[in-house]
């Protein structure tokens, strides 16, 4: 696994180099030591992860992710910051961070982190090696599958993922998506609430059967995070599609500390679409 670090403290990319390589999680094939980071440069070096600070003097890390992912990065994206702000960290997962790493470095947390992101990477890489090798076996006469309904069929496979298939809302999740899908629209453009009033029926009842499907998706993701930590699933959709302090708050509350974690529609809609564009 091919890894570029972004972070103006050179003692902080000495540390994360260490944990790299010690840990055999990868190679460092660049980082900023010497200068800013340039997206040419970390374009052309194609790393399978980037490690990027939050607060840089000439472009923050929030910017410097959406540039990349707009030029077509397909990296996967850790943010570490000492920044513990809601608004900033929610940025970041929208503008396509998959993991946040909190300051000081933790060696143990920025060593599961990065390991679990080379799993994530590995699987990735199996299934599309196995789902070319039936590609090829496939009838190249056959009709093209309609792009849509592949699209409505993700959703559902990664609903279902989320044990929400059985929540009413789960349906209007997956109108809503597609809505924003055909429109070629995010839902930071259209609100939550404007979007729901484009479906058949009340938008308010539409919007309280998505968010009670959403409550169950973080209540089900708390669950296997509390099972095993580094669940697949976990891994690859708590941070995501939820806000990642409610996804522990909601760990705590089923450990019977604390009140539950509270679900996001939006956040959670945001990161639903990155997820089925990926594929």
């Amino acid at each position: 696994m091919k890894i570029f670090i972004i972070e103006d403290d050179i003692s902080v990319i000495s540390i994360l180099e260490d944990i790299v390589e010690d840990s055999g999680l990868g190679q460092v094939c660049g980082d900023t030591a010497d200068a800013p980071a340039d997206p040419e440069r970390v374009l052309a070096l194609d790393p399978d992860l980037i490690l990027t600070d939050l607060l840089m003097p000439d472009k923050d890390g929030i910017q410097l992710v959406q540039e990349l992912r707009q030029r077509g990065c397909r990296a996967k994206f850790i943010m570490i910051s000492q920044v513990s702000s809601k608004e900033l960290i929610s940025k970041a997962y929208t503008a396509g961070v998959d993991f946040f790493i909190q300051k000081p470095i933790n060696l143990i947390e920025v060593r599961q982190v990065i390991s679990n992101v080379k799993t994530q990477l590995e699987n990735e890489r199996a299934l599309k090696a196995i789902q070319s090798v039936f590609a090829g076996r496939e009838d190249q006469a056959a009709p093209r599958p309609d792009p849509a309904e592949a699209r409505r069929r993700r959703l559902k496979l990664i609903l279902s993922q989320l044990g929400m298939a059985g929540e009413k809302g789960s349906k209007d999740i997956t109108d809503l998506c597609m809505l924003l899908l055909e429109a070629g629209e995010s839902i930071s453009q259209v609100g939550v609430s404007a979007l729901c009033a484009r479906l058949p029926g009340p938008p308010k009842s539409t919007e309280q059967r998505a968010r009670r499907a959403v409550e169950r998706g973080l209540s089900h993701m708390a669950s296997l995070g509390l099972e095993d930590y580094n669940n697949e699933l976990f891994v690859r959709y708590a941070a995501r599609l939820f806000p990642f302090r409610e996804v522990r708050a909601e760990m705590a509350f089923q450990q019977g500390n604390g009140p539950r974690g509270k679900a996001n529609l939006k956040k959670f809609l945001d990161g639903l679409m990155i997820l089925v564009e990926e594929e």
